[in-house]
């Protein structure tokens, strides 16, 4: 089956510093998570984001965090997943 994303929810997770978003492949749920550090990879370094702006960045990146996201399931075939910076080169 082919990873998918039906569901366009996303959240903030504080403890992981992180958003984290579902996919599905075929009947289950896979989860990932964007480490803030990807999400602020068009920012300024040295910035800081808030939660807001993380789930903004996520909204503006959504088809490249999920390209990224089927590529990085495709080779590890977990069910959590977490994209850094590195999974955007």
């Amino acid at each position: 089956m082919t990873l998918a994303f039906l569901n366009p929810s996303r959240n903030f997770d504080e403890a992981r510093n992180a958003v984290s978003f579902i996919g599905h492949d075929g009947m289950f749920e896979i989860r990932f998570f964007v480490e803030v550090a990807a999400l602020a990879s068009r920012q300024p370094r040295g910035t800081e984001m808030s939660e807001a702006e993380c789930l903004s960045a996520f909204d503006s990146m959504r088809s490249s965090i999920q390209n990224a996201a089927r590529a990085a399931y495709s080779r590890r075939r977990s069910n959590l997943n977490t994209l850094s910076v590195t999974d955007f080169r």
